[in-house]
């Protein structure tokens, strides 16, 4: 048996753009999709947090660096710019996989971009 999991989390990010005139999906910053482990073209759930809506589109690599979040065709109806997000990712896997599968999970910083890692101080 196959179940169907979440598996990867852009949190509380913001709508840079919308293109109303666009074939749908959503354009992600190459950094956020990275960290996130999301792929080109991978169906993903959306969920406003400005309006309630949830809607699911796929995936489209942005300008690395660029912290673009822009919905694109039919999505664009979905949200405003400015409006926060949370993008989520599912994934199919055994409940074997399942148990041992950890989340990538991203909190972007004001400007939809992937917090630097903090460096571990060495103990002395």
């Amino acid at each position: 048996m196959l179940i169907q999991r979440f598996r990867g989390k852009i949190h509380q990010v913001k709508v840079t753009e919308a293109q109303l005139n666009y074939v749908g999906s959503i354009t992600i910053d190459e950094n956020l999709m990275d960290a996130a482990g999301f792929y080109e073209g991978e169906r993903v759930q959306i969920v406003n947090n400005n309006n309630g809506e949830r809607f699911e589109t796929y995936t489209i690599i942005g300008e690395r660096g660029s912290g673009i979040i822009c919905l694109n065709g039919a999505a664009a109806r979905k949200a405003q710019i400015g409006d926060v997000l949370i993008i989520i990712a599912y994934g199919w896997m055994t409940p074997e996989e399942a148990k041992k599968t950890k989340p990538k999970i991203v909190f972007p910083d004001a400007n939809n971009q992937v917090p630097k890692k903090k460096k571990k101080k060495k103990k002395k």
